[in-house]
């Protein structure tokens, strides 16, 4: 059945904004980044004027150390974090999509570390990370007295860990209420019929939740992995990369040579590559998970 005109315009006056404004914040920039990446750009103009250099801040790349650090840290902190975080957040959406008292209170609970700003958060934990901060003494309470107080976020061994467990408390609420949308919209028929066929509980999961619930998986690690792969704020706040690189990413790299070192056409190199490389792994996930059409 074709597409009626008034439908049609409908249809485009609804898009218009949302195209308008990717337009406007993602294809221009990412444009002029690919142009400036080309060339010797500054980002304050002095006595060395712009050129066009061509692939000279691409064979830069493939000489700088940090840029493979950042790259390596920062697939790292995906690979943990996405699966943990997906996880805890389905299991988080089972419990508070039962009909117990209290759900809308823990909802709110886990959700609230969610819409806090990412700075906020990382100032609060990194007073909670200090020697001499509530988690050490937790630690040394509940192992009475035996343990000796760690200084995370200056220990080599520590400081990744501790930001990625603080990642996943303060973003595992956003995927919760995606998964609790998924399962209100699972027929309850499928649970009964399976209920009367002898299935338990871990069997339904498994042959009913877990499958009704593949398109909302799917963009749940998809939109996690992104939201990983840029990891910036809680570094740049809690670490500013260190100790000794232990915690340095792409995203802070990035920053650095575009804004420390005023290197705006290799930032650029960065950016682009940056930017590829997260554009094929969303359509590689997209292809290898699969999305099932109504």
């Amino acid at each position: 059945m074709k597409m009626k005109k008034k439908e049609l315009w409908a249809m485009l006056v609804f898009l218009l904004p949302a195209l308008a404004l990717l337009t406007l914040f993602i294809i221009i920039p990412f444009f002029m980044a690919f142009g400036l990446s080309f060339t010797n750009q500054r980002l304050i103009s002095g006595r060395v004027p712009t050129k066009f250099i061509g692939l000279l801040n691409y064979e830069r790349m493939l000489k700088d150390e940090y840029f493979f650090k950042g790259f390596g840290n920062t697939f790292i902190f995906a690979a943990v974090v996405v699966p943990l975080q997906t996880a805890f957040a389905l299991g988080l959406a089972l419990l508070v999509n039962k009909k117990l008292k209290g759900t809308k209170v823990f909802r709110t609970t886990y959700f609230m570390p969610t819409v806090t700003v990412m700075v906020v958060v990382a100032v609060i934990w990194t007073f909670l990370y200090h020697p001499e901060g509530l988690i050490n003494n937790f630690l040394k309470v509940v192992s009475f007295y035996k343990w000796k107080p760690v200084d995370f976020l200056n220990n080599e061994q520590w400081a990744f860990p501790a930001i990625m467990f603080m990642s996943i408390w303060q973003g595992v609420g956003f995927q919760m209420l995606i998964f609790l949308a998924g399962l209100q919209e699972i027929p309850q028929s499928l649970y009964e019929a399976a209920t009367i066929d002898g299935a338990n509980k871990w069997k339904q999961f498994l042959h009913i939740t877990l499958p009704q619930l593949r398109n909302t998986t799917t963009f749940v690690i998809i939109a996690t992995t992104i939201l990983a792969l840029r990891l910036f704020d809680q570094v740049m706040v809690m670490t500013q990369g260190g100790p000794r690189g232990a915690t340095y990413t792409i995203m802070l790299h990035i920053y650095n040579m575009g804004f420390k070192r005023l290197n705006v056409g290799y930032a650029s190199a960065l950016t682009v590559v940056f930017f590829l490389v997260v554009l094929g792994l969303s359509l590689l996930q997209k292809t290898l998970l699969g999305e099932e059409r109504g």
